[in-house]
Parts: C-alpha cells; sequence; structure tokens
C-alpha cells in the first residue's frame, strides 16, 4: 500500500492553493467546505476563485509565488499550468517538511486527493493511487447513488445520542448491541420514526453472543459474500497460529486476538455476548462443531 488513507482534522490547519485557474476552482470547490484556513497566490485569478476571496472564504494573494510563500503551511496544493515550476516548488516544500500535492504530477507528491462521497459525518474516500481517476469517479458514482443523502441528519443524530448512551450503558458489549438494534430497525433513514427507534434500541439488550468457525487451510477468497458482514461483528478472533494476511484482511480490524483458549472459557465468553472467530485445522473445527452446535462454519460457497 503505497498510500495510506487518513482522514485530517481540518480546523486550523493551513493550506497554500498556487494558482487559481480552472485546475484549481476544483480543489478550491472542495476544500472551502472544510474548515481549513486557505492562502491562494496567483498571478491571474478567475471569477469563480475571485468569488470565494470576496466571499470572505479563502485569503488571496495576486501575484507570483516565490520561494519564501513555501513556508508556515500544512499542506500546499500546486496547480499552476507551470509544470517545471509546480515541480521546484514540490521539491521545496518536500525539502522543508511540508506535505505537497502537485496536480496531476504523482511523481511530486507527498499524498493525493481522493474521490470524496460527502454524507456529513459520514464521509468515504476512494483511491486508485493515481492511476486510474476515472475509475475512482465510476466508483463514487456508484455509492452516490447507494447513500442516501438522509444520512446527513442521521450521523447528526447518532452524534448527539452518543454521549446519552455511553452515560446509560456502562459496557461497550451493551453499547454495541444497543447501537447495532438500533441501525437494524432504523436503516439509513432520517424521519419521525428515528427518535422511537432510538427509545425502543434499549429495550432487551442482554443476548448471546455468536461462534463463527473456519478451517485454517480455507482459501479466503472462496468464502461466499455474505461471510463478511458476520465477520465484520467480532470481538475476539481466536486462533491456533498465526492469522493468514488475507483472512486478516477480511476481519474486523480491532477485534481483540489470542490464542485458542479452553472450551469452558469460550462457552463463557458466548453466555455473555462475546462474538467470536476461531480458525483452527480441521480436527480441530470438527471438536469445536460437536460442542458449540449452534456456531456457524464458514466455508466455500455456504455459511
Amino acid at each position: 500500500m503505497q498510500y495510506f488513507p487518513l482522514f485530517i482534522d481540518t480546523i486550523n490547519l493551513n493550506v497554500l492553493l498556487v494558482g487559481a485557474g480552472d485546475v484549481a476552482s476544483r480543489k478550491l470547490a472542495l476544500l472551502t467546505r472544510t474548515e481549513a484556513n486557505i492562502h491562494v497566490i496567483a498571478p491571474q485569478v478567475n471569477t469563480e476563485v475571485q468569488r470565494y476571496a470576496e466571499a470572505g472564504r479563502i485569503l488571496l494573494s495576486v501575484r507570483e509565488v516565490a520561494h519564501a510563500d513555501i513556508q508556515n503551511y500544512d499542506l500546499v496544493y500546486l496547480a499552476t499550468a507551470n509544470d517545471s515550476l509546480n515541480a521546484e516548488l514540490a521539491t521545496l516544500a518536500t525539502a522543508r517538511r511540508i506535505w505537497v500535492n502537485a496536480v496531476d504530477n504523482p511523481a511530486f507528491c507527498r499524498f493525493i486527493t481522493p474521490s470524496i462521497v460527502d454524507r456529513g459525518r459520514l464521509v468515504v474516500a476512494i483511491s486508485t493511487a493515481g492511476a486510474a481517476p476515472v475509475f475512482a469517479r465510476t466508483v463514487r458514482s456508484r455509492l452516490e447513488i447507494s447513500l442516501p443523502q438522509s444520512l446527513k441528519p442521521l450521523f447528526d443524530f447518532v452524534a448527539d445520542k452518543r454521549i446519552e448512551v455511553q452515560d446509560r450503558l456502562e459496557s461497550t458489549t451493551a453499547r454495541r448491541l444497543f447501537w447495532e438494534r438500533f441501525f437494524d430497525t432504523n436503516g439509513d433513514r432520517f424521519d419521525n420514526r428515528t427518535l422511537e427507534h432510538y427509545h425502543n434500541a434499549f429495550n432487551n439488550l442482554v443476548g448471546r453472543g455468536e461462534i463463527l468457525l473456519i478451517e485454517d487451510a480455507v482459501p479466503v477468497d472462496l468464502l461466499p459474500v455474505a461471510a463478511m458482514p458476520l465477520l465484520q461483528r467480532l470481538d475476539w478472533i481466536y486462533s491456533q497460529g498465526e492469522l493468514s494476511e488475507e483472512l486478516a484482511e477480511w476481519v474486523r480490524r480491532d477485534a481483540s486476538r489470542g490464542e485458542l483458549p479452553a472450551l469452558s472459557e469460550l462457552s463463557k465468553a458466548y453466555e455473555q455476548g462475546t462474538r467470536m472467530l476461531l480458525v483452527a485445522d480441521i480436527q480441530k473445527i470438527n471438536q469445536l462443531k460437536a460442542h458449540f452446535p449452534m456456531a456457524k462454519h464458514l466455508r466455500p460457497g455456504a455459511i
């Protein structure tokens, strides 16, 4: 993975954009939706960039950029029509330990801006590491259709209720069950029943856990797609040996991990509501199936 995805807090973030043409305008259309402080430097300015300045959203300096400008910023975008100037300033920014993006020139980019689907607090970023931005836009268009606009007010509602849920439910397991129940009943809607679904989700939060079984020799890419949501709900991953890289990509990344404990410990965890994945050889899997008849055995083509 050459580019590691990060979400940056833009409050008090200082951004310099060099250039004020059509390419710069497209960058500003996204940057001005953040909380960042934006400074634009360019000898010539198009009408769209001028409007941002007149609205007070950006600081605009109508002049040529100088080497002295490339300092005291967190991010620098270079969007001039002069490729050699962009390369020169990118090299300077990197030398001064400033993260820089030279538009349409990945060789001089310390970071890249992904294609984004914005639903307020829910943001999805898509990148092809600069290889195929057209395909990234295709993926974005699919997500734009599948993620409704109602998610914006819904996640504002959820954010407002998080402290109340933490105060009412002490254990992380109870909170997890609460939010799962809320989203199972409410879905992605935000309407006059959302508050009702919220209050109802506090009822009957005590439940048994879940046990998933996978043989360590099973090719993960042959597992059914339906296994993915099950693997994303795990609390614990227990295995006889080291978890394969392929399986590690499928499971919930922040689930706790450990070696297979005794059957009595697994039974206790199940009764307490823990969701577990047990990875072992076929002999051990058969033993676990006999002891836990309720367990789901994940196999190629079946669950």
